[in-house]
C-alpha cells in the first residue's frame, strides 16, 4: 500500500505546478501543509482559514493530502489505543464495532 502511496506523490510532484506566490515575502505550500492547515481549520470551524488552505494547492492534491491525514492518524491513535485501525476508524465515526 505504501509503495502506491510513494508512487502517487512521485507522480504528483511531477504533474502538479506549484501556485506562484501572490506577493514576494509568500511561500509556496505543499500538499501536506495544506491538508494540516484544511484539516485543523475544519475541527476548529474555521471557514477563512479554511478557504485559504485549500487554494494553497490543488483539490485533488488536497484531497490526497487529507486522505493521508487521516490515515496517518488512525494509525497514530490505533498504536496509542492499542487497538486495530479499524477499530478506531469505527469508533471516530460512531460506527458500531465490526
Amino acid at each position: 500500500m505504501f509503495d502506491m502511496i510513494r508512487k502517487y506523490t512521485g507522480r504528483l510532484r511531477t504533474t502538479t505546478r506549484e501556485q506562484p506566490a501572490r506577493t514576494g515575502q509568500r511561500r509556496a505550500h505543499n500538499l501536506f501543509e495544506a491538508a494540516a492547515v484544511y484539516v485543523a481549520a475544519r475541527a476548529e470551524d474555521d471557514q477563512d482559514r479554511i478557504e485559504e488552505a485549500a487554494a494553497w494547492v490543488s483539490p485533488e492534491a488536497l484531497s490526497f493530502g487529507v486522505s493521508e491525514l487521516a490515515c496517518r492518524a488512525v494509525v497514530a491513535l490505533a498504536r496509542e489505543r492499542d487497538e486495530s485501525p479499524g477499530a478506531v476508524a469505527r469508533d471516530l465515526l460512531g460506527l458500531p464495532a465490526a
